[in-house]
């Protein structure tokens, strides 16, 4: 059933609206200007500009937060949900043991490689670990990764401050607007 809104003597139609934005984000996805993108729907450049400026979490560079294993895993999936982290890859210490158990040294190669490259695409990486894995990660991402762990024991779940990752992802938004 149509979802209509009445303003004033205008009817709406909240699905026509919200398909228009997917447009328009797609649009701009895809590289097309904001002239181009109000142009192709109908409207003027400043309309595309204030959409995107309602809809805006962050800017700067991308950023990816990668995590094992992670007692507080729940914790850390609200901070980089409402941080607007790009990507996120949080595992406990009975998920680590999943995805280890049962895979080739091949299998365990690969999907390691795949979520690597996932990774690689980001401008910060920002690994929470265990001093050693961290350190290789660390090493394979050229140094482009902030480490943050504890002097925890490894095989251990670790519990990652939420507030100290929320202060971290705030001086990277400030650093990169200043």
């Amino acid at each position: 059933m149509p979802d209509f809104r009445r303003i004033g003597d205008k009817l709406l139609s909240r699905e026509r609206l919200i398909s228009l934005i997917d447009e328009i984000l797609a649009l701009r996805q895809a590289g097309l200007s904001q002239q181009d993108t109000a142009l192709r729907i109908g409207t003027d450049r400043s309309f595309i500009s204030r959409l995107e400026t309602l809809g805006e979490v962050r800017k700067g560079a991308s950023v990816a937060v990668v995590g094992l294993p992670v007692a507080n895993k729940d914790e850390i999936l609200a901070v980089t949900a409402r941080e607007g982290v790009d990507f996120t890859f949080i595992l406990s210490e009975d998920e680590r043991w999943s995805f280890l158990q049962g895979k080739s040294g091949f299998e365990l190669f690969s999907e390691a490689a795949t979520l690597l490259e996932r990774v690689t695409g980001h401008d910060v990486v920002i690994i929470l670990g265990h001093n050693r894995p961290a350190q290789v990660i660390d090493a394979l991402l050229h140094r482009r990764s902030l480490v943050l762990h504890l002097s925890q024991v490894e095989g251990r779940e670790a519990y990652f401050d939420p507030d100290e990752l929320s202060e971290l992802l705030a001086r990277l938004r400030k650093r990169e607007s200043g």
